[in-house]
């Protein structure tokens, strides 16, 4: 079953690589749409549950909200409570730039999906979504500072 996740991972590096492509007209960096679009469907989300949303490290969401920010697409405000919590909200240009990049998103979900059924592309999901949810565990174990015992002694 190797194969499954090196499937997977050649999935995901190709849609990745068309959208880098395609959105760079748009003058947004590798993997930039991915924050841009979870800021739009989350406004007011705070940058740690959103690299949470993502799973990244902080340290990657800094990097790219930092650069969406300078670039204009995203804002950052200060929680009417609390000032130091700052919340993420799109701009102008960010939710103007979020329709095109969900349309760029239908299309290629068709081409991934075309020629299954809908009963094929439910069981994909669901199936899809198990090894995402035991994936996120490990994640969250590593990130926590666990260490994983796979080597044989």
């Amino acid at each position: 079953m190797g194969e499954l996740l090196r499937e997977i991972g050649m999935i995901a590096r190709a849609l990745d690589s068309i959208s880098n492509v395609e959105f760079k007209e748009l003058e947004l960096t590798k993997g930039q749409y991915i924050y841009l679009v979870r800021i739009c469907e989350n406004p007011g989300i705070i940058q740690e549950k959103l690299a949470e949303l993502i799973l990244v490290d902080r340290t990657t969401a800094a990097r790219s909200i930092q650069k969406l920010e300078k670039a204009g697409f995203i804002e950052k405000r200060p929680d009417v409570v609390n000032k130091k919590i700052k919340k993420l909200y799109a701009t102008a240009k960010g939710q103007a730039t979020c329709p095109v990049i969900l349309q760029e998103h239908a299309y290629s979900k068709g081409v991934a999906l075309a020629g299954l059924s809908e009963q094929e592309q439910a069981q994909l999901l669901e199936l899809t979504e198990r090894v995402r949810e035991n994936i996120e565990r490990e994640w969250d174990f590593v990130k926590k500072g666990g260490t994983r015992h796979y080597l044989k002694e």
